[in-house]
């Protein structure tokens, strides 16, 4: 029951002819489980580049009056959940700036880790760098050549991409960036590709030519009718003007180190998702089955807890031959329970999310598999329902290894005193959660499950290990130990 923050959304689209904002619109609700604290779109008719955004939900910011005034033929849009910097309506993106002939806009997914080098290059006072995309954008714009009226159309083409070679390999962190000036869309992957990007083609018809997409997860490309080409590697930037989908390599291939985030598996990315070129369903379930054969426990009921937790429970029956059944009832109309500002709200939170079946659990011994612990607030109401419904044992099982360690690259993870793992053995979790066992999913077997031979990924928030400095201090205490009764990752 993840309670971190997640990673933002982004998309873009290049599709002459189409309406390119309601191409966006269901591109952007595709990716609403990466952010929903505000939304975005910007889109250009080649003149003039419009930018609309609000607080809210998808479906809060856009309706069908707005999407129709916006008319072009390529856009980029954005939703967000706040990383780095204040959750307001200045921070919500697309960023604009009003260089060149039309000015460019920018949308971020990701955290950078240098943003004071780089808020001291752009002479951006302390205090004045709201975040660390506006950031960017400032250096993008600073690196403009001047706007001299003497300047032909013609010499205005490549500004962007110009500044993008002489900007990006200042940059470190995460970040998959999605742009669009008045021509042309533009994704960016980083070097080490910790957030996911992928590209998608919308084919020609009798109506229309042929078109691009780009995208944080390929479920935004089925929703408008795309076909899914290729994930970006990481370090490369693709360029769509028209003309043709044009490769640039702009960071040097020392920095290049493939290490996308391993809790894109566990958690954040769709369970229709296509990472490292396998579907995310099948890999969370290959988790449960693996899970599975790390601490056999007797048991009448193997049950998922929803939604994230629900592939993985199905493997962990497939593999230990204990009945799969439901029983937990989501509310779907209930906010994420980490929004809630207070251990007691979150607590509160669950009730509102999650209904037990009495009737499933009354009298049973049942295996709860969900996909992480952090704070363990919600974990601990969720075990006191099952209680109250008449679960005479509860056996937790977690789908990843324990989260000890925040994470600087994208993801709003708490302070590392108030995760459980880092704080707690794994037998003080036990008694602090009321269960009757507890295991968790060891690093070896869950990179096993992902199946994919020779990727990298970035596991520091399970070990510590961060492949990109932080620019922070970070508590390197002794981890409590992990006996081999509850659990233990294997590095």
């Amino acid at each position: 029951m993840m309670e971190a923050k997640e990673a933002c959304g982004v998309f873009g689209v290049y599709a002459p002819g189409r309406s390119v904002a309601h191409l966006t619109f269901d591109g952007l609700y595709a990716l609403q489980h990466r952010g929903q604290e505000s939304a975005g779109m910007a889109v250009s008719d080649g003149d003039l580049i419009t930018v609309m955004k609000d607080m809210g939900l998808v479906t809060t910011v856009f309706d069908e009056r707005k999407l129709s005034g916006l008319r072009g033929h390529l856009a980029i849009g954005h939703t967000r959940y706040s990383t780095a910097g204040s959750s307001d309506w200045m921070n919500a993106q697309p960023v604009f700036r009003g260089v060149g002939r039309a000015g460019f806009g920018l949308a971020h997914n990701g955290n950078l880790t240098n943003t004071d080098a780089l808020a001291e290059q752009a002479n951006m006072l302390p205090g004045l760098v709201s975040s660390d995309s506006d950031l960017v954008a400032e250096l993008l714009a600073q690196a403009f050549p001047p706007d001299l009226p003497e300047r032909p159309r013609s010499e205005h083409a490549g500004d962007l991409e110009r500044a993008l070679m002489e900007v990006l390999p200042k940059v470190e962190g995460a970040f998959s960036f999605v742009l669009m000036d008045a021509d042309r869309v533009i994704g960016v992957r980083d070097p080490n590709g910790f957030r996911p990007l992928c590209l998608g083609r919308l084919d020609a018809t009798d109506e229309y030519e042929q078109g691009w997409v780009l995208a944080s997860e390929s479920p935004a490309l089925d929703v408008i009718g795309a076909t899914f080409i290729r994930e970006l590697e990481p370090g490369e930037m693709v360029v769509i003007d028209g003309k043709e989908v044009r490769s640039e390599r702009p960071f040097p291939e020392e920095r290049l180190d493939p290490r996308l985030c391993i809790f894109e598996f566990v958690y954040f990315a769709r369970p229709d998702t296509t990472l490292y070129g396998n579907e995310v369903h099948g890999a969370r379930r290959r988790m449960g089955q693996l899970l599975a054969t790390q601490r056999p426990v007797q048991a009448d009921l193997v049950m998922g807890v929803p939604d994230s937790g629900v592939p993985a429970a199905e493997g962990y029956a497939l593999g230990s031959g204990i009945p799969y059944g439901q029983g937990l009832v989501k509310n779907r109309y209930i906010g994420r329970t980490f929004i809630a500002p207070t251990q007691a709200e979150r607590a509160n939170g669950v009730r509102r999310k999650l209904n037990p079946l009495r009737e499933n659990i009354a009298g049973k011994r049942v295996v709860v598999v969900d996909d992480s612990i952090v704070r363990g607030t919600t974990t601990r109401a969720m075990v006191k329902m099952l209680r109250e419904a008449g679960a005479t044992e509860i056996h937790l099982r977690i789908s990843s290894p324990p989260f000890r360690w925040p994470c600087f690259y994208g993801i709003d993870t708490p302070d590392r005193s108030e995760l459980l793992a880092a704080v707690k053995t794994p037998e003080e979790i036990t008694e602090f959660l009321d269960v009757d066992s507890l295991e968790y999913l060891s690093l070896a077997h869950l990179v096993e499950a992902i199946d994919a031979p020779g990727a990298g990924f970035c596991d520091a928030c399970l070990t510590g290990t961060y492949p990109v400095p932080v620019g922070v201090k970070v508590d390197i205490t002794e981890r409590p130990a992990v006996t081999a009764a509850a659990g233990s990752p294997t590095a």
